[in-house]
């Protein structure tokens, strides 16, 4: 099996949900942070996000089972406190890349027609949290694993043209920085890629 071990920073714990999380999760995903950046838009009840919850927890084993990558979120924890204070994880991101210069785009004010899968970071810290760089720090945390465990050639991380706290978190990880010439998906309008260097 290959599971994610929790990883540890010095202001962090980054591990697994457990369904012992749902009233902390429910907080920080539909009172804190509405889902927006899941893409909804709206807030999901405590049963729905239960069933969510329920989901992502089975994610784990079955993809650890299968020897698959270990996509899905994770609970971003403070260690002083034990706090849950937002999500980060991996995703395969399934989209239009080869219209980016970055993979090769000839022509890039033309929209591709063929997609390619990338490996996926993600981040999202509570409101009340953001600003203190817990993001960057989950973050290097993922691609430190992701680079020597996985052994991975690059990861990219998206976001839309005004997520400039997003930007910034790219920024910190050395990931270098593409405009999607192409306005559509939102989520792919800004494309951050870190190369593997080892």
């Amino acid at each position: 099996m290959l599971d994610m071990p929790i990883l540890e920073t010095a202001r962090l714990r980054i591990r697994p949900f457990v369904m012992e999380d749902l009233a902390d999760v429910h907080r920080l995903f539909d009172i804190e942070r509405q889902d927006a950046d899941l893409g909804t838009g709206s807030a999901y009840s405590e049963a729905d996000r239960s069933h969510w919850l329920q989901w992502t927890v089975l994610n784990y084993v079955q993809l650890a089972r299968l020897y698959q990558p270990p996509y899905g979120d994770r609970a971003v924890i403070l260690r002083a406190t034990g706090r849950l204070v937002g999500s980060c994880g991996f995703v395969p991101c399934l989209n239009a890349f080869e219209q980016l210069p970055a993979f090769g785009a000839v022509d890039s004010s033309v929209a591709q027609t063929h997609n390619t899968t990338e490996f996926g970071l993600f981040y999202a810290i509570s409101p009340a949290h953001q600003g203190r760089g817990y993001a960057s720090e989950a973050a290097h945390a993922l691609v430190q694993y992701a680079f020597q465990q996985l052994r991975l050639k690059r990861v990219v991380a998206t976001t839309s043209y005004d997520n400039l706290a997003s930007v910034g978190v790219m920024r910190k990880l050395g990931m270098r920085i593409e405009r999607n010439p192409q306005p559509d998906p939102p989520w792919l309008q800004i494309v951050g890629i870190l190369e593997n260097s080892s």
